[in-house]
């Protein structure tokens, strides 16, 4: 779904990411050509894909023209086939659109080579207009590239004004099934943990707050009074306190985050049955267990469907599931948990949930402003507020099993519009099938 502290719009006017306030590895972006890569690979090496992107088939592309492309990209590509000898033409580009996207329009390049040998392959990404409200391309480069330094991901090939071309890897990019396969999980629960122990240069400060404050501010902004009174835009920030101080604790173990670690973003190498992590737009210092909670709440999504904005809850993870993954992650490193410490992070990572339906709620909020793909971020947004609502009340909990933070809007209708009609259903939290409905009472959290 594609990372840090004042990233909606710069507000503060600080570094989007904490982690990267000092480090100067990497050259703004040039207005002029894309600059390249001396060794491009060719199509035998690992494929990456975009956030929220997928590959249904590389061979049912549809061919594009090369002014698809900002002049920057087209410069670049021709200048990087231009290293390869067996290329036939540089011109001659071959422009294969990958579906799926969200944030990114993202391109398979292909140029046709000489007899008997495999065909040139990279990937080209161009940044989703408006998108820049949600992270800052300048600390994505710098991650993208100390993350492939770390032989994290692919390479970077090149970059433009507005993207970037990089390596491209042959490799199965997962679909939403695949997440429930016990042997691909286990493969991500390992890979995961290797991610959150990657050091990275800078502070190693939570960045999650920060984030979600910034975004909800740009939200604010957008949205019109209307929009702001349906989705009780004005109540998140009483509502991101009461995370931010349930969900802290000095146990709590901070890692570099994915913090979008959905099915398009990992990638499958089965001939050596590893993944790759890839699409670090989003990506910054958290609590391991939010991310842990990010990936299963993704699990509800299928990105690949006729309504690819529909979310089903009844496939999070049930009890059984989540304790392998997360006895997985903690085995990973060759110590055996204990079971406290099994139980303490299934705890944190279900409370942590909470936190990740706000983000993404008032994310669907700025994208239906911003962002031209078409996707039902509205309706997006709806749902992961009312997740968000109907699991409150029972996983912030005082001691004597009371909700600690019941807060309601009395009898007053939240009003949730979609494209065509609206929904009215009363926020009482005691009646919670005339709010949500049945299906929402039957997820598996």
């Amino acid at each position: 779904m594609a990372a840090a502290k004042d990233s909606v719009n710069n507000i503060s006017g600080g570094s989007q990411n904490p982690a990267y306030d000092k480090v100067d590895s990497a050259e703004k972006p040039s207005n002029v050509k894309a600059s390249v890569a001396e060794n491009p690979v060719n199509d035998k090496d690992v494929v990456e894909n975009p956030v929220k992107n997928n590959i249904d088939s590389v061979e049912n592309f549809v061919d594009k023209k090369v002014d698809c492309l900002p002049i920057e990209a087209e410069e670049g590509l021709k200048s990087l086939a231009g290293k390869w000898e067996n290329v036939l033409d540089v011109n001659a580009l071959q422009i294969i659109p990958l579906k799926g996207a969200m944030t990114n329009e993202v391109f398979q390049i292909k140029w046709q080579t000489i007899a008997g040998e495999s065909s040139r392959k990279v990937l080209a990404r161009i940044y989703g207009k408006g998108t820049d409200i949600f992270f800052d391309r300048d600390v994505e480069f710098r991650t993208f590239e100390c993350i492939s330094k770390n032989g994290q991901g692919p390479r970077l090939l090149g970059r433009f004004a507005n993207g970037r071309i990089e390596e491209f890897i042959n490799a199965r990019t997962l679909s939403a099934s695949d997440l429930r396969d016990p042997s691909i999980s286990a493969l991500i629960a390992a890979k995961m943990k290797e991610f959150h122990d990657l050091d990275m240069p800078g502070p190693k400060s939570v960045y999650l707050w920060d984030r979600l404050r910034n975004w909800l501010s740009e939200a604010k902004r957008l949205s019109s009074p209307e929009e702001v009174e349906t989705f009780h835009l004005d109540t998140m920030d009483k509502e991101i306190s009461i995370l931010e101080k349930e969900l802290s604790g000095t146990h709590l173990k901070i890692g570099f985050c994915h913090n979008d670690l959905q099915y398009g973003n990992i990638m499958l190498q089965e001939k050596t049955n590893s993944v790759t992590i890839i699409d670090y737009e989003y990506a910054s210092y958290n609590p391991v267990a939010y991310d842990i909670a990010n990936h299963f709440s993704e699990m509800a999504a299928n990105y690949h469907t006729e309504t690819p904005h529909i979310l089903d809850f009844s496939k999070y993870p049930d009890l059984k599931e989540r304790r392998r993954f997360v006895s997985t992650y903690l085995s990973s490193s060759g110590k055996q948990p204990s079971e406290s410490e099994v139980e303490q992070l299934l705890n944190d990572v279900e409370k942590y949930t909470l936190a990740t339906h706000l983000l993404w709620g008032v994310w669907g909020i700025i994208s239906e402003h911003v962002n031209k793909i078409d996707f039902d971020y509205k309706e997006y947004a709806k749902q992961r507020f009312q997740e968000y609502w109907s699991r409150k009340p029972y996983l912030l909990k005082s001691d004597d099993g009371s909700s600690k933070h019941n807060v309601t809007h009395g009898e007053k209708v939240l009003t949730y519009p979609t494209k065509g009609k609206s929904e009215k259903k009363p926020v009482i939290f005691r009646k919670l099938k005339k709010l949500f409905g049945q299906s929402l009472l039957r997820s598996k959290h």
